[in-house]
């Protein structure tokens, strides 16, 4: 079963300072028949505006991870950690029993693009944590490359849940395969570009909840940025 969100089905507002698609129910969005697909909570696509951001807020019990697209984004949180994270990077931050943190583009003219992502852990009250770690397009191009997964495993970050996010960059016409264990799901989340899906056509911003399927096979019909979630 493959269950297609279109870009444009998305939840989406403008705030001057930030442009927001929500694929997921978030903030002021609210769609029952769209609340997550099994630990996956969020997915944001964020466009910032130079030199603005996010003020100080607190999280609890959740496994954020930042991807960057385009820009800079200035990260500052409660355990001390200041850090700029850039396209390449993949930033994980375990929110555990609370954390407080901000979010902020530093460049006085260029936008930042991101992608906003949480998956609900699978232990509680756990000691807040950070991790940011760079992935070079030579590991990304052509294949997927595991960038967060429960065990660390091929030096992705470390998040608390049985799941595993990849990322890959495609040309026109390659492909990459993904075997999928019985009992799992998948979600497939089109940054750029466009795609074949096991025969599903894809574009920028569309995403695919996937179930009961033991093979994917995905295809670039244009140059393409993807993101692969591999959930229990």
């Amino acid at each position: 079963m493959i269950h297609i969100r279109k870009s444009e089905a998305r939840g989406h507002f403008d705030h001057g300072w930030l442009e927001s698609w929500h694929t997921f129910s978030f903030a002021d969005y609210y769609d029952p028949a769209e609340m997550n697909w099994r630990s996956l909570r969020v997915i944001n696509e964020d466009i910032v505006q130079p030199a603005k951001g996010f003020g100080t807020h607190g999280h609890r019990d959740m496994e954020i991870v930042t991807y960057l697209l385009d820009g800079e984004l200035e990260h500052k949180d409660s355990m001390g950690n200041g850090t700029v994270i850039r396209p390449g990077e993949v930033q994980r931050m375990s929110a555990g029993k609370g954390v407080m943190h901000s979010e902020f583009n530093p460049s006085p003219d260029a936008t930042t693009h991101l992608l906003q992502i949480w998956i609900e852990p699978s232990v509680r009250g756990v000691p807040p944590s950070y991790e940011q770690t760079f992935f070079p397009v030579e590991e990304r191009r052509g294949r997927l490359r595991r960038v967060a997964s429960k065990d660390g495993r091929d030096g992705s970050v470390t998040i608390h849940q049985d799941a595993a996010l990849y990322a890959a960059l495609l040309v026109p016409g390659e492909s990459v395969r993904h075997v999928l264990a019985p009992g799992r799901h998948a979600y497939l989340h089109v940054a750029r570009g466009a795609v074949d899906l096991n025969g599903v056509q894809l574009g920028a911003g569309d995403g695919a909840k996937i179930a009961e399927e033991s093979e994917l096979r995905i295809t670039a019909a244009a140059d393409a940025e993807i993101l692969l979630f591999d959930l229990a």
